[in-house]
């Protein structure tokens, strides 16, 4: 699962490098705001794919004893920082060049190459995206393409795919901007692209902030896995009561679950414990994504811990 969520990573890197050198060159040639711009935009988005490749390798370090639940949320924090810094370097610089070219323009050159480049750039991208796509198509879940991306908690595919529509959105701009500003003579469209591209980036680094936050504070797993376990816990005939499961994503494919189960009265400390065992047993075969389970057992007239403690008494004796 792993080194398939690297694939469009993988694939996103090599594009935006190849990308981005040629765009500045283009721009130096040209004289291009909006290429200038995109070739930022490409040098930071080769940036934030080498910061989930190493988001991805922290998370996998065990568990120790000053992180008892492992490191899986160091993706969910470098996912974060991608967001920032597509809204800084990415949206800012793009901003400042826009507005620099509106207050000074400068006439543009030959054209030629920034068309060239333009089309290159959305064909490496498409290509990009199309991966990213496919992957996620074969792991999301059975609502529809945009919710569940909206719900995914796997900043190694919907960073990517974010990034990469984001690309295109600008490459479509910038294509307008080289298009209108040479068409009409003036170079202030160009300047105006520029900008748009900024806005572009800036939305798209606030969506990622929104999302990366809700998963660094302890987002829950998706409401159908969490009426899934608790309808599931609810058919044992050993339950009584089941509460409301609790659930943290600790990282993409791992969840944490807590649950307060009441058992029936009449069961024996024994039944208690086997229950607990066949409930554990039965939601890892269902979720396997539910890496730690703790159940706390209750009945009428004792707590769980009191349950337990009769039984350890009990097997002692």
């Amino acid at each position: 699962m792993a080194q398939e969520s690297k694939l469009p990573i993988y694939g996103a890197l090599g594009a935006n490098i190849g990308i981005a050198i040629i765009k500045f060159i283009a721009a130096s040639f040209t004289g291009s705001s909006a290429m200038l711009s995109e070739g930022i935009h490409s040098t930071v988005d080769s940036g934030n794919e080498l910061l989930l490749l190493l988001g991805i390798s922290r998370s996998k370090k065990p568990a120790d004893q000053g992180h008892p639940f492992g490191h899986g949320k160091e993706l969910y924090f470098w996912a974060l920082i991608v967001g920032i810094l597509i809204f800084a370097l990415g949206g800012g610089m793009s901003l400042y060049e826009g507005i620099t070219h509106i207050q000074h323009p400068e006439p543009l050159k030959d054209p030629k190459w920034n068309y060239i480049v333009l089309a290159v750039s959305m064909f490496f991208e498409g290509g990009s995206l199309i991966i990213a796509i496919k992957k996620f198509n074969e792991l999301k879940g059975k609502g529809t393409f945009w919710s569940e991306l909206r719900a995914s908690k796997d900043p190694s595919l919907f960073a990517v795919i974010y990034e990469d529509t984001a690309a295109l959105a600008g490459l479509i701009t910038a294509f307008s901007g080289v298009f209108l500003g040479h068409y009409f003579s003036n170079p202030l469209f160009d300047g105006v692209a520029s900008i748009v591209i900024g806005l572009i980036l800036c939305v798209v680094a606030v969506v990622m902030v929104v999302e990366s936050r809700k998963l660094l504070v302890g987002e829950s797993a998706q409401s159908d896995i969490v009426r899934g376990i608790y309808e599931l816990v609810n058919q044992d005939p050993d339950v009584s009561t089941v509460y409301y499961p609790l659930t943290m994503h600790l990282a993409p494919n791992e969840i944490l679950l807590a649950l307060d189960v009441q058992f029936r009265k009449d069961i024996s400390l024994k039944e208690v414990v086997d229950a607990i065992s066949r409930t554990e047993t039965n939601i890892r075969a269902s979720y396997p994504d539910v890496k730690r389970i703790y159940i706390e057992a209750r009945n009428l007239a004792k707590s769980g811990e009191q349950i337990a403690k009769e039984y350890r008494e009990k097997e002692e004796s």
